[in-house]
């Protein structure tokens, strides 16, 4: 609810759609795409198939695969970092413990240009600290 009410504030135009869990996502992923989404937002904790699951499947189904994940979560752990980037996220963002910097987390990763960006940055700019 805190990222929906931080993105209505930062882009009160887009349209969100989000999965309760990671079945719930590549159920929707694979009935709606195409079009396919500007930008996905990816919580590694997630019920029923974990972020991980749900980024390797992203990243090995022809369609999905050149969609931008940006992987959001709790953990600062190198090993989940790594782990990420090793598995194609685009980026990574340790969820911020306030609401505006939430929102400028946001802000950022959808004012990227995809189609100039649409590979991984260097590791060393891989995790976004808003």
């Amino acid at each position: 609810m805190l990222f929906e009410d931080a993105l209505q504030e930062v882009y009160s135009k887009t349209r969100l759609t989000m999965a309760h869990d990671g079945i719930h996502l590549m159920k929707i992923l694979n009935e709606t795409v195409p079009p396919a989404p500007d930008v996905i937002f990816l919580d590694l904790n997630m019920p029923g198939k974990n972020g991980f699951d749900c980024l390797r499947e992203i990243k090995q189904t022809p369609k999905l695969k050149l969609i931008p994940v940006i992987i959001f979560s709790t953990s600062a752990q190198p090993d989940t970092i790594n782990r990420a980037y090793t598995q194609g996220a685009n980026y990574y963002i340790c969820k911020p413990g306030s609401f505006f910097l939430l929102k400028k987390a946001i802000e950022y990763v959808l004012s990227i240009n995809w189609l100039e960006h649409a590979t991984q940055p260097p590791k060393e700019k891989f995790v976004l600290q808003p």
